[in-house]
């Protein structure tokens, strides 16, 4: 093991629903993130950066095992699940090389249960407090987490998910903005400095990995402390009540495109969360561990239609596999590691943050299961020299070919390419329309996704045009899912 000086801290920041385009680097007309375009200039882009689901349970369940989530079955809401117990996991594997372990934030890999493994003070993080989203329709309530609240909201406590949050395990009332409160408390696991003239590892504090996952900015954003809403002149909005409404007709009225300030709403929410990512950085800065601090921001699917978030210029939306529900901003910093400033067109995976990080941290992976990820330090090198519109394969440091499979729909993804596949009889695009307001399409289009290319409309299909190429990225598909069904 590599003294400890060596190898950085961690800090992998998972945000909710943030939409491709919602990024004042990305010219946003509305979207004011001053520090992600901080973490930005400091690090690499991966334009071409992707998690493996277009929905947040399975992609969670990937990023954190290293691996496709379809290896344990998990495709779609009603399937996901945590990695099975034989399977290590990032935080285990990260704790096994000496890491302080501290995971802050929203849990949401299926339906789990108080005390599973699913739980991160189960599955090797030292330190925690969370919220189970799986309890509540994968939501957790912005500002209220206690049994006076569970208690208030009755029937709809459920559909807000204001249950007590749990602090390494044990229930715990929370009453702060969850996106303040889950930044307290990794800025507090974090801690101060420690003596960096440590010339060995038992003088020197441990490095540290901590996981920040926001809740941000899922639906439902109106609920906002009284001064954010004040300081944006923006009206306060009931949460679902079971006395006065359906809650299928009020959802409906509280989502895309029928509620009033929707847009405003989402934007705060972002803004909050940006001004939170920044006060971790400037700790970083503070105790003098930025340069030694490898950090990762990425959501967890792409921006949802009924939250008004903007995947712009990617078409589609949460729920497909289209650009837009699987392609999310994805950036890397490591100062004095990681090229500052630059933009990567390789093809890159949440799948690849593990491996990643067990590089960086030195930690033995031989007893690990079989990873799908690959280590991003070739990428990050590839980017400072690569010319602008570089390929995204192997040879750009990036993947050849990334899979997608939720069981009712599939894509496969190359450097030029996007093969996609939906089954439209399933009701699941019926559902999704009428719930969501968001069209996963039906049956099979190709298009060229080559460098600034990111039409997947209907008119954009060459198929027919192509069929050498169909039949090439069919036989890929089908290799990948009987690999993963004989594993």
């Amino acid at each position: 093991m590599t003294a400890t000086t060596d190898r950085p801290n961690i800090l992998l920041i998972v945000s909710d629903d943030h939409g491709y385009a919602d990024r004042s680097a990305r010219s946003s007309a509305d979207a004011r993130t001053p520090h992600l375009d901080r973490l930005a200039d400091s690090g690499t882009t991966f334009d071409n950066g992707y998690v493996t689901a277009p929905i947040c349970s399975p992609s969670r369940a990937g990023l954190i095992a290293g691996a496709h989530q379809q290896r344990w079955g998990a495709r779609w809401f009603d399937s996901s699940a945590f990695p099975p117990a034989e399977r290590q996991v990032m935080p285990e594997i990260l704790a096994g090389a000496g890491y302080r372990t501290g995971y802050f934030g929203k849990v949401h890999y299926g339906p789990e249960q108080p005390g599973d493994r699913a739980c991160p003070d189960r599955h090797g993080f030292g330190s925690s407090l969370y919220g189970l989203a799986g309890l509540s329709m994968g939501r957790l309530h912005y500002l209220h987490h206690s049994e006076q609240a569970r208690e208030e909201y009755g029937e709809a406590a459920s559909r807000h998910g204001v249950s007590p949050l749990f602090e390494n395990g044990v229930e715990v009332d929370c009453e702060q903005h969850l996106t303040v409160e889950f930044t307290d408390r990794a800025i507090d696991f974090m801690g101060e400095a420690a003596d960096a003239a440590a010339e060995t590892e038992a003088e020197a504090e441990a490095p540290f990995f901590c996981m920040v996952a926001y809740n941000a900015v899922h639906n439902f954003a109106w609920q906002l402390p009284e001064d954010e809403l004040a300081a944006r002149a923006l009206p306060h909005h009931d949460d679902f009540d079971p006395e006065a409404a359906d809650y299928v007709d009020w959802y409906d009225g509280a989502i895309s495109p029928h509620l009033e300030h929707g847009r405003d709403y989402y934007l705060a929410q972002l803004e909050i969360m940006d001004r939170e990512i920044g006060r971790m950085l400037d700790h970083l800065e503070a105790t003098g561990r930025r340069e030694r601090t490898l950090v990762v921001y990425l959501t967890d699917n792409g921006g949802s239609t009924c939250n008004y978030g903007d995947n712009a210029p990617l078409v589609g939306t949460k729920y497909s596999l289209f650009e837009g529900g699987v392609r999310v901003p994805f950036l890397v910093s490591w100062p004095g590691t990681v090229p500052a400033g630059e933009r990567s067109q390789a093809l890159v995976s949440a799948l690849d943050l593990l491996p990643t990080f067990a590089a960086a941290a030195g930690a033995d992976l031989s007893q690990a299961a079989p990873l799908d990820g690959r280590d991003l330090r070739a990428a990050w090198e590839v980017a400072a020299s690569a010319p602008a519109g570089a390929p995204g394969g192997a040879d750009g440091g990036g993947h050849d070919v990334l899979h997608f499979d939720t069981g009712f729909q599939w894509a496969v993804r190359t450097p030029e390419w996007k093969l996609r596949w939906v089954d439209a009889s399933t009701g699941h695009r019926e559902q999704l329309l009428a719930v969501e307001h968001t069209d996963i399409g039906d049956g099979l289009t190709l298009v060229p996704l080559g460098p600034g290319e990111h039409d997947e409309s209907a008119a954009a299909d060459v198929s027919a045009q192509h069929p050498e190429v169909v039949a090439e990225l069919t036989a890929l598909h089908e290799q990948w899912a009987g690999q993963l069904a004989s594993a």
